[in-house]
């Protein structure tokens, strides 16, 4: 861990005075990451993001695909290729329960994909290069996305039939339209655009724009209307907007390199129908731009500001974990891989450095204490929180000792009845019923319906083995030692010697055909064992010593009983397989 610099932080209570804080070291034991447990590759990735379970990570490649992977056993679960697109991809999102995900690329398209079946549901191209879209959250399979465009007001793309609406982005203040600059002009005279940033609230129901003007805007994301504008200190750029998980908070990071976190007053469902209500209710202004304001601070109140005053970095990508409690910041420098996590108080608890690469994306898990984050390479690194034995939840009397010591044992410590007062057994009703199919839903999730099928898991990809050079030699190796094993069979040693050889082109020269088919006829007789090649080479030296006698009266050859014996006596040394086959000659002779 490396050391805290020197933090400047501004916690401000609605209105409260600014309050700064300086070489600030706290000692936390809170549920945040602290080193890189392993990576993920493939490909060239370039955004993730977790499912609302966290089993499940998406991850959007340069090449224009995109690819699942099972984050509990690490495998790759799916694959997502478009023909049509080859672009790099610069955002995924996932439906409510998983069902579908949004891939947006740098070709302008946008593809909907059904996460079960890997089939594509719709692409449209937008005219300007997305640079990130979520779908709504409010329907369990939605078709309806948010879209920040790269040098355009964010949309709302209807992706089935490819409609887009236009979402505001700015108020006038004196309820006039507002006139655009003349100078700085694009060549196709329009005017320059900076990106905007949106995010839905929870439910679907609202939408957070963060304009170049340094203001929130409420808007209605059914309406199309502005109904609330929280002006943010300093009217900086907001270069992202982030809600938490639980729609509890909200976070921007502007140009002025600061993080402003901010405490959502409505409520978390029905948002929509409160902003009205509120609207409805105000009082007269004296422009409608001040109404908005009042608005406003019904909606957010600053929590806190989070900078780094000895570096004064940007910041990328920062995000809420699962439970909201930290939030996390990426240094936006293109020669580090620099993490730094503040709790909701403002204090910076830990830095976090991984290696000399740009980081370009991150995302915390829903449940566990564990960032994901992207490298400028490619790689996605997980990092975890390192877990030391703690062996007193075993024995809760159980102390750890750096050295020996010596024990003294009490006279009465392990008698059955100790002087010390026993403990009164806790009574309980062994007749009280036990509801064993009633359970607590986890508080993450508390406000999932029963009634939706949710995808948690896919069945993981089977990736093959790398062919291997040698396969062809194991084989014939293997069929080697197969006949080896086998050399003592009968069968095996007819095969072989069938093929070494034929009938046709037998080496022994003093028996014909006929003859084998004459000795092979007889209802007793047994079936002649071919010799080896040794044996053969013995037999042919013995016969050019001493020539076997041929009988002719009976058109016959056979050989002498002292011939076959000699040659018996021969083989007798070099294998039981030839005084095998001369036992044979002899019966046959016999």
């Amino acid at each position: 861990m490396s050391v805290m610099p020197e933090v400047q932080i501004r916690v401000s209570d609605a209105g409260s005075a600014d309050l700064l804080g300086r070489h600030r070291n706290y000692t936390y034991e809170g549920e945040f990451p602290d080193k890189i447990e392993e990576y993920l590759k493939h490909g060239t990735m370039k955004c993730i993001a977790f499912n609302r379970t966290g089993t499940l990570l998406a991850a959007g490649c340069s090449d224009g695909s995109c690819v699942i992977w099972d984050f509990e056993t690490r495998g790759l679960a799916r694959e997502f290729r478009d023909k049509d697109c080859t672009a790099p991809i610069t955002s995924v999102s996932w439906s409510r329960y998983g069902h579908r995900l949004l891939v947006s690329a740098t070709d302008k398209s946008l593809t909907l994909w059904d996460v079960s079946t890997g089939g594509k549901i719709a692409r449209t191209t937008l005219q300007h290069t997305p640079l990130r879209a979520s779908l709504q959250p409010g329907s369990p399979t939605p078709s309806v996305c948010l879209a920040c465009l790269l040098s355009s007001a964010p949309l709302l793309v209807d992706l089935n039939t490819g409609s887009t609406t236009v979402l505001p982005i700015s108020v006038s203040q004196n309820n006039n339209p507002q006139a655009t600059n003349s100078r700085n002009k694009f060549m196709d005279g329009t005017p320059p655009f900076t990106p905007t940033a949106a995010t839905f609230d929870k439910h679907g129901d609202l939408i957070y724009v963060g304009n170049s003007k340094g203001e929130i805007l409420v808007v209605d994301s059914k309406s199309n209307h502005v109904y609330a504008v929280i002006p943010i200190p300093g009217g900086t750029v907001v270069k992202e907007i982030v809600l938490s998980r639980d729609g509890q908070y909200l976070l921007t990071n502007s140009y002025d390199r600061v993080i402003r976190v901010y405490k959502n007053i409505l409520p978390v469902k029905g948002s929509g129908e409160k902003i009205k209500s509120i609207s409805n209710n105000s009082k007269d202004y004296e422009s409608h731009y001040d109404k908005l304001k009042a608005n406003g601070a019904c909606c957010l109140i600053l929590s806190c500001e989070l900078s780094d005053a000895i570096t004064n970095i940007q910041w990328k990508t920062p995000c809420f974990s699962g439970n909201g409690e930290w939030i996390v910041g990426a240094s936006a420098n293109k020669a580090e891989h620099r993490l730094q996590i503040w709790d909701q108080a403002g204090h910076l608890v830990t830095i976090l450095d991984g290696p000399k690469e740009a980081l370009i994306d991150l995302a915390w898990h829903p449940v566990e204490p564990t960032i994901a984050t992207v490298s400028a390479t490619g790689l996605v690194y997980i990092w975890a929180k390192e877990h030391v034995e703690n062996w007193s939840a075993f024995a809760p009397d159980f102390v750890e000792l750096e050295e020996n010591e010596e024990y003294v044992e009490r006279e009465d410590e392990f008698d059955l009845n100790p002087r010390e007062e026993e403990v009164e057994a806790v009574q309980t009703d062994e007749d009280a019923d036990i509801d064993v199919e009633t359970f607590d839903k986890n508080a993450m999730f508390s406000d999932v319906e029963d009634s939706v099928d949710e995808i948690v898991y896919l069945p993981a990809i089977p990736s093959p083995d790398a062919p291997d050079e040698q396969t062809e030699k194991c084989l014939e190796s293997s069929s080697k030692l197969e006949d080896s094993n086998h050399s003592g069979s009968p069968a095996s040693m007819d095969a072989i010697q069938v093929q070494a050889n034929p009938l046709t082109s037998s080496p022994v020269e003093g028996v014909d055909n006929s003859t084998a088919e004459d000795l092979g006829e007889g209802p007793n007789s047994k079936r002649k064992r071919k010799l080896s090649v040794k044996g053969l080479q013995l037999q042919q030296s013995e016969k050019s010593k001493k020539p076997a006698t041929v009988n002719k009266s009976n058109g016959k050859s056979k050989s002498t009983k002292s011939s076959t014996k000699e040659m018996g006596s021969a083989n007798a040394n070099n294998s039981a397989f030839d005084d095998e086959a001369t036992e044979d000659d002899e019966d046959i002779d016999s």
